[in-house]
């Protein structure tokens, strides 16, 4: 039986093939990248818990997480992990997270992460407030040099 998929036509030979790389693909993608053997929600913490197959354990305030900052403690305690371990899922909020993504502190879309960092940068801390100050009695920031050399 041969079967057409546009411009390749794929025997059954290629369909092994094709297998066989996405088997090997796997096993690669298994070996590299984190995996989760479980997660759960720790409402006293208000962490996200996910234990990773390695035996680390990685953990996130639900207020960093797109879909998941005004979530109940009901609906973050049901959160579901597949049996790949590559992601995590709240049915009844309708946010997915993968793992690779999350450990890497990816915790939603690139509008969602830079409105994070935008909120981050209008806190005020003793600290920041008084390097402003020390700045500000130095003339402020230095001029840019135009000759670059």
């Amino acid at each position: 039986m041969v079967f057409k998929n546009w411009d390749r036509e794929l025997t059954e030979e290629n369909i092994l093939d094709q297998i066989a790389k996405a088997k090997q693909e796997w096993q690669e993608s298994e070996a590299t990248e984190p995996r989760a053997e479980s997660v759960s929600y720790d409402e006293s913490d208000n962490l996200i818990i996910i234990k990773l197959k390695n035996g680390a354990i990685f953990s996130f305030p639900p207020r960093l997480a797109q879909g998941l900052e005004s979530a109940s403690p009901e609906q973050l305690a049901d959160v579901w992990l597949p049996p790949s371990g590559s992601s995590i899922h709240w049915e009844s909020l309708d946010v997915d997270f993968s793992i690779p993504e999350l450990v890497a502190g990816i915790f939603g879309t690139k509008a969602w992460m830079a409105e994070l960092g935008r909120k981050g940068g209008k806190v005020t801390s003793t600290a920041k407030a008084s390097a402003a100050k020390k700045n500000g009695q130095k003339g402020g920031r230095p001029k840019k040099n135009p000759i670059n050399f």
